[in-house]
């Protein structure tokens, strides 16, 4: 059994930050790629961004430079740190980790809510 728990969104103003993290828990021998997808009401969910075991990155091109991805690995933890936040970055952003047990997989967390408002 695998968990993703994520924590940290909430409600910002348009400028501000905000820090996701996500810990994976459960029977893991190893964890490939970390992420984060969002997903804004009436629209499709989408890549924001992932990193590898290695620390490759990957960024949506509406985030670069804005947001920045990072995992600790011994805490089997994935971080986005969210700055210059836009009222079109608030979604429900969803934590992603592909997990090896004895085959990979890849699993999800439940989401959390990150709302950019005044």
């Amino acid at each position: 059994q695998v968990q993703l728990v994520e924590s940290g969104g909430g409600l910002v103003q348009p400028g501000g930050s905000l820090r996701l993290s996500c810990a994976a828990s459960g029977t893991i021998f190893s964890i490939n790629a970390m992420g984060w997808y969002r997903r804004a009401p009436g629209k499709e969910r989408e890549l924001v961004a992932l990193i590898n075991g290695d620390g490759n990155t990957n960024y949506a091109e509406s985030v670069k430079g804005r947001f920045t991805i990072s995992r600790d690995n011994a805490k089997n933890t994935v971080y986005l740190q969210m700055n210059s936040l836009k009222p079109e970055d608030a979604a429900v952003y969803y934590c992603y980790a592909y997990i090896r047990q004895r085959a990979g997989a890849p699993y999800w967390g439940q989401g959390t809510q990150v709302t950019v408002s005044s």
